[in-house]
C-alpha cells in the first residue's frame, strides 16, 4: 500500500530540456515517448497518490521556475533535472537555487551533488575513511596525457565528472602508455572533460539502491551480469553495456539480482553502502556502485543521487523486491523531501 500524502499536496514536477522553453509549456506529446519515460512514470504515481501536479521543464533561465512558483505554490518540488544550459555539472546549481528559495524538494542536496559527481573528490574521501577505492590519478584539460609511474595497468580511463557511463568504452580499458595517451586526448578534446583514471579492478558489477536522509534503508542488491563476454576480456559497464539493448543481447549482458552471495558479504556491503551514503551527504535515494573482487573484497567505484527513477529499471525494481511498490516509492521520496533538514 502506498504511504498516504495530504491529499492534495500540491507537487512541481522540474524537468530539464536541452532548449530555451516557455512558461506554460506542454509536454504532453513527450511523455509518450520513451525517453520521457521516467518523467511520465513519476507524474502518474504522484496523481495516484492524490497529489495535485503540475510540471515545469527549465533550460538555462531560473527565473522561469521563479514565475512558476508565484503561479503555483508548490509544497514540494519532484526534482528531476539532470542538466542545467546542456551541462550536468550544473544539476548542483538548480538544487542549490532551490535550497535559497526554501521550498522543500526531493533527492540529494547540492553538496551530496557536487561531492558525487566529483569522482576524484568522492574517492579521496572514502580512501580517507578506510573504504577500499581503485589506485587513481586525475589527469586536468592542459596537461599532458603521461600516466603517472605508480598507477599500474590495467587502467580505465574516464570522464571526471559524467554518469551513466557517458564517455566510456572498450577503448577506455587500456594495457599501454601509447593508449593510455590516446584515450586521455579523446576525453579531453572530444568530451571536453578531466579525465580520471583508475586501476581496473576485477570482479562483479554490483548496483546498491538506498532510501533515506539520515536513516539509510538498502535494498536488495542489482548486478550487471556479463554471461557471454569471454573470461580473459575486460567486464566493464560502457554505455553501450548499460543502454543498447542490441549490444548487450550480443554479449549476453543483463541486469539482474545479486545471486550466490555469501550472508556475510552482503551484510558488509549493506554496512559499507550506508556509510558512504552518509560520507557523501547523500539524501533522499541514491544508487551506489560497487567491485567485488573475487576474494570477496568491497571497492567503491561510483555514487549516484538522483538515479534513474523509471518503473522497471533497477533502482525500482530493487525497491519492489524489498516490498515497496512503485507508487509507494514515490511517495516515501516525496516524504524524504518534505522532511529534510537542509543546512
Amino acid at each position: 500500500m502506498a504511504r498516504a500524502l495530504k491529499r492534495g499536496l500540491r507537487v512541481l514536477a522540474l524537468l530539464d530540456l536541452g532548449e530555451p522553453v516557455g512558461l506554460q509549456q506542454d509536454f504532453s506529446v513527450e511523455l509518450e515517448t520513451e525517453a520521457w519515460k521516467t518523467e511520465a512514470h513519476v507524474l502518474a504515481a504522484l496523481r495516484r497518490l492524490g497529489c495535485e501536479v503540475e510540471y515545469l521543464a527549465i533550460h538555462d533561465d531560473t527565473d522561469l521556475l521563479r514565475r512558476k512558483l508565484e503561479q503555483f505554490p508548490a509544497d514540494v518540488i519532484f526534482n528531476l533535472v539532470e542538466e542545467f544550459r546542456n551541462r550536468r555539472e550544473l544539476d548542483q546549481a538548480v538544487v542549490s537555487f532551490l535550497e535559497l528559495a526554501g521550498v522543500p524538494f526531493t533527492g540529494c542536496g547540492s553538496t551530496g551533488l557536487m561531492l558525487c559527481r566529483h569522482k576524484g573528490i568522492s574517492k579521496k574521501i572514502l580512501g580517507y575513511h578506510r573504504i577500499r577505492v581503485p589506485q587513481f590519478a586525475i589527469v586536468a584539460r592542459g596537461r599532458r596525457g603521461a600516466r603517472p609511474r605508480w598507477l599500474r595497468f590495467p587502467i580505465l580511463v574516464k570522464p571526471l565528472k559524467e554518469e551513466a557511463s557517458t564517455g566510456i568504452s572498450q577503448a577506455s580499458f587500456v594495457e599501454n602508455d601509447e593508449q593510455f595517451r590516446e584515450r586521455v586526448e579523446f576525453v579531453h578534446q572530444r568530451l571536453g572533460q578531466d579525465v580520471i583514471a583508475e586501476e581496473y579492478i576485477p570482479g562483479r558489477e554490483l548496483y546498491v539502491s538506498v532510501l533515506g536522509n539520515k536513516r539509510a534503508e538498502v535494498f536488495p542488491i542489482r548486478e550487471l551480469h556479463f554471461k557471454q563476454v569471454p573470461s580473459e576480456e575486460p567486464r566493464i559497464a560502457t554505455y553501450k553495456a548499460k543502454w543498447d539493448d542490441d549490444y548487450r543481447a550480443r554479449w549476453g549482458i543483463e541486469s539482474g539480482f545479486a545471486e550466490e552471495l555469501d550472508p556475510v558479504v552482503r551484510r558488509e556491503i549493506e554496512r559499507t553502502c550506508r556509510r558512504i551514503y552518509h560520507l557523501l551527504a547523500m539524501e533522499g535515494y541514491g544508487r551506489i556502485d560497487l567491485r567485488l573482487t573475487p576474494e570477496n573484497e568491497i571497492v567503491f567505484i561510483e555514487a549516484n543521487p538522483n538515479p534513474f527513477l523509471a518503473e522497471g529499471e533497477d533502482f525500482a525494481l530493487s525497491a519492489q523486491a524489498a516490498g515497496v511498490d512503485y507508487t509507494n516509492l514515490i511517495g516515501r521520496i516525496v516524504h524524504l523531501g518534505l522532511s529534510a533538514e537542509r543546512d
